[in-house]
């Protein structure tokens, strides 16, 4: 219960700190460079709120990611997947989120200045207009995170994945990078509110290239990152033991 507690005033008192600096940035305009305060903000952010969760991050695979902007699709079972991510990424990068997050208040303005995407599930049309959103984002060198599930795992077993995802990845024509995150369900699961720490793992897997295909190719290309992304499961549990 100490740690638990621990971590959620940290995770307090990081937010207000790193939330205030991107919004007095973005009503400042600072540009959102690679390297600069959104992505300084995101990262250090997320490595304090592993730390005080008492959690040991390994990354994996990372060479297989190519240089440019890529699309990253992750499998989803908790908050700490996103820490894991933002983490574990070093090269610039942005969320596309689902619209919950924007009714936080400070954190929701923050990821609007920083530039970070949300997702309207219930709205069909809104949705493919934000994924249109990602799209532009991607091409102009910005790389993109999705969660194919569309919401946490409340068993920690992959659900269903959505179409949209890969119909962003079509759209934008860069390389797509399955990941599979060990560990975060029962670091934390969805609905829990204690935390047990222990170590988590990263895994990237070989990407897959976009180039050429088109709209009719999403389901293809969905039941092909599923398929990664299931292997690396395997491969990132071994490595928990």
């Amino acid at each position: 219960m100490i740690r638990t507690l621990w971590y959620y005033l940290n995770l307090l008192v990081w937010t207000v700190w790193y939330a205030s600096k991107a919004v007095i940035g973005g009503l400042l305009r600072i540009p959102n460079r690679p390297g600069g305060l959104y992505d300084e903000c995101t990262r250090r952010w997320s490595k304090k709120s592993l730390w005080a969760a008492g959690v040991d991050l390994t990354v994996v695979g990372w060479e297989h990611v190519p240089p440019g902007p890529v699309l990253f699709a992750s499998n989803h079972q908790s908050w700490f997947d996103i820490f894991a991510l933002a983490a574990a990424i070093p090269t610039q990068m942005r969320f596309v989120a689902k619209k919950e997050l924007g009714k936080i208040p400070l954190l929701a303005q923050a990821m609007r200045a920083a530039g970070h995407i949300y997702i309207d599930r219930q709205n069909q049309q809104a949705a493919f207009a934000a994924y249109d959103d990602a799209a532009r984002a991607v091409r102009s060198g910005i790389s993109a995170t999705v969660f194919p599930e569309g919401t946490r795992s409340r068993t920690g077993e992959l659900q269903p994945f959505k179409k949209g995802p890969f119909v962003l990845a079509i759209a934008a024509q860069v390389p797509l990078i399955p990941i599979y995150c060990a560990g975060t369900f029962t670091l934390k699961p969805k609905g829990g509110i204690r935390i047990t720490p222990h170590p988590i793992v990263v895994s990237f897997g070989q990407p897959i290239f976009t180039q050429g295909m088109q709209y009719q190719d999403r389901e293809r290309l969905m039941r092909e990152t599923r398929a990664a992304i299931e292997q690396l499961r395997v491969d990132a549990i071994q490595r928990l033991g």
